[in-house]
């Protein structure tokens, strides 16, 4: 019902194409959200056939823009999974998705929706693993996907009906393509080969081998007698369709080539891929014309406007990139879109939230409104954990880089850089009073800093694996420990003498956390699927509370009643559930389920008031979930 919404305020806006475009952080929102940060990951983009329209497929959804205005103008949500590949039919009237799970309780299916009417037309099913790709043949009555099965499909796109089933290949098949005359399919392989099908028959020509790794995007020339080929092995190559020979191998990426997309005219092939570049190729000769840079992630996908004007970039870093296609000059970037988020955090006040996310960036929002205030960048690496200090003045962030950084919040400039780890730090806390700071890391030990002078003043030891979550208590007195090595730690925050060990969970401690008045401490262990409240004055075990699956990010709210929690993966349930618990601190009844990202949520926070709780998740987003009237 949700997507058939999304669809039509996309009707709607075809008249009207800026009506929504401030308020795309309550677009499609889960029951019981308030707004969502960030658009998700982006994994493909694709022109509708008429240029009107740039639809971007990502980890939440697919998100459709304006090419007028390239504003936001609907958002197809819905799915419990990423899309793995979308597609318009030739005439645009149709629109089909694969998605990484399932969606009205179907897996590894196929979704066709009539964008014209709102509705959901038909779900295909068949296929035994994920549908990495689909296409529409192009008099659009048939429909090619392909799939982790190691199959190829094909559907008849007007009945819905299973026509026939490709084998042959031994691996993951990554891409489908029909050529211009629809007579011949294309499917790129994890083996690193493609496969020229017959249509008609079924029948396939010789393997066009070479490539030495997955062959991730297929594309043919519009006269259809080239196919181009992009590959994990850093390499674009040119096929002679008629021969099956191999024509030219174009290199120059240094890392694998993830899209590949020939410009309207075939004089031009474009490519993107790791090495965080774009690619301009004169299609004929195979030799490079233009090098588009500026991207500061891994390109995903090309694609060129029907009238070939404008070639259109999307990456990992969250951006999507308009460039003229004839003078590789960059016209305008598209933002919002977000990598995984691996932390979050409310300030003191409650209006502002920090996430720390796997881009390497610190990103502060406005919490009321949802708008992105700043991005922080300098970390050489993921940032694991953020948190702020009670003032609110000063933000300190754990990066995979092995430092921690602290930023003014008013300025946004870093003030300082603390080394001295030896792996990635996974968790820093401010103590109550701000005048300490302490980091957990992969190197096992926990540091303890000097705030205001950057200087470490001392090191606690004694857990024998990677320590990826703190916390202090709310005197100040206790730091509390997790560890990948199955245990929860209480530290004297004063001596550092070690405490209590807490033992009993299966799994590594995700997550600590303290309850307002200092007695309760909870412990998340991941796999094995609990949360464990226990005594901190005698560290005696109290209660156990079980998930559907793998626990997480444990947190107590501000008066003590309510523990947030996040679940996720396959432990109990043959599906994935990427949800967050809330339970009665006290009885440990489940009081509620909140669900609404497509993957695993990282980490939850309690706004002070008590009346928001955020979560971050590997989708890119922060759901913020409205708790009490």
């Amino acid at each position: 019902m949700k997507i058939i919404v999304t669809l039509l305020i996309l009707l709607l806006t075809l008249c009207s194409p800026d009506i929504f475009a401030q308020n795309y952080t309550q677009w499609g929102l889960p029951e019981g959200a308030i707004a969502r940060l960030g658009k998700g990951s982006i994994n493909e983009i694709h022109y509708s056939p008429d240029g009107t329209r740039l639809a971007v497929a990502g980890s939440i959804g697919i998100w459709i823009y304006d090419t007028a205005t390239y504003q936001e103008v609907a958002q197809l949500t819905g799915f419990t999974g990423g899309i793995t590949s979308m597609a318009f039919s030739p005439d645009g009237k149709t629109l089909v998705s694969a998605s990484g799970d399932a969606l009205f309780g179907e897996l590894n299916a196929i979704h066709l929706w009539d964008v014209v009417a709102g509705e959901h037309k038909q779900t295909l099913t068949g296929h035994t693993g994920k549908v990495h790709s689909v296409s529409f043949s192009p008099d659009g009555q048939m429909l090619a996907s392909g799939s982790g099965d190691k199959t190829v499909r094909l559907w008849d796109a007007v009945t819905g009906e299973h026509t026939r089933i490709l084998t042959g290949h031994t691996g993951n098949v990554y891409s489908v393509s029909f050529s211009p005359d629809g007579k011949t399919l294309a499917s790129g392989s994890k083996t690193g080969t493609v496969r020229l099908w017959d249509v008609v028959t079924g029948e396939h020509t010789p393997i066009l081998a070479g490539h030495t790794d997955y062959v991730y995007s297929i594309s043919f020339s519009p006269d259809g007698k080239t196919l181009a080929s992009g590959s994990w092995d850093g390499t674009v190559r040119l096929w002679d369709i008629a021969t099956g020979k191999h024509k030219k191998r174009l290199t120059g990426h240094g890392g694998s080539v993830h899209g590949v997309s020939f410009s309207p005219d075939g004089k031009m092939l474009a490519s993107g891929g790791k090495n965080k570049t774009i690619r301009l190729w004169d299609a004929m000769k195979g030799k490079r014309k233009q090098t588009l840079t500026g991207h500061t992630g891994t390109v995903y996908g090309v694609s060129f406007s029907p009238d070939g004007q404008t070639l259109a970039s999307g990456s990992w870093d969250g951006t999507v990139r308009l460039w003229d296609a004839l003078t590789g000059e960059h016209k305008q970037t598209l933002t919002g879109h977000t990598v995984n988020v691996y932390s979050v955090s409310f300030s003191p006040d409650g209006k502002m939230l920090a996430s720390g996310n796997l881009d390497r960036t610190v990103r502060l929002w406005d919490a009321v409104t949802g708008e992105l205030k700043r991005t922080l960048t300098g970390h050489r690496g993921s940032v694991s954990s953020v948190s702020f200090s009670p003032d609110g003045k000063t933000l300190a962030s754990g990066s995979e880089d092995k430092t921690i950084r602290l930023w003014d919040i008013a300025t946004g400039k870093h003030k300082k850089r603390l080394t001295s780890h030896r792996g990635s730090v996974d968790s820093v806390s401010f103590s109550p009073d701000g005048k300490m700071l302490a980091s957990g890391s992969e190197d096992k030990t926990i540091r303890l800093w000097d705030t205001v002078t950057g200087k470490h003043k001392q090191t606690l030891t004694g857990h024998t694996d990677i320590v990826n979550s703190l916390s202090f208590s709310p005197d100040g007195k206790m730091l509390a420990s997790g560890s990948w090595d199955k245990t929860a730690r209480l530290w004297d925050a004063v001596t550092g003498e070690n405490r209590w060990t807490l033992t009993g969970h299966m799994d590594l401690v995700d997550s600590v956390a303290f309850n307002p008045d200092g007695n309760v401490l909870a412990t998340a262990g991941n796999w094995d699927g609990t949360v464990r409240l226990w005594d901190t004055k005698t560290g005696k075990h109290q209660r156990t509370l079980k998930h559907a699956g793998a626990a997480g990010s444990a947190s107590f709210s501000p008066d003590g009643r309510t523990l947030a929690s996040r679940s996720g993966g396959q432990v109990y349930s043959e599906v994935e559930v990427n949800a967050v618990h809330l339970w009665d601190a006290v009885t440990g009844e489940h009081k509620r389920t909140l669900t609404g990202h497509t993957s695993w949520i990282r980490s939850v926070a309690f706004s002070p008031d008590g009346r928001t709780l955020a979560s971050g998740s590997w989708d890119g987003t922060v759901l913020l979930w409205k708790l009490f009237q």
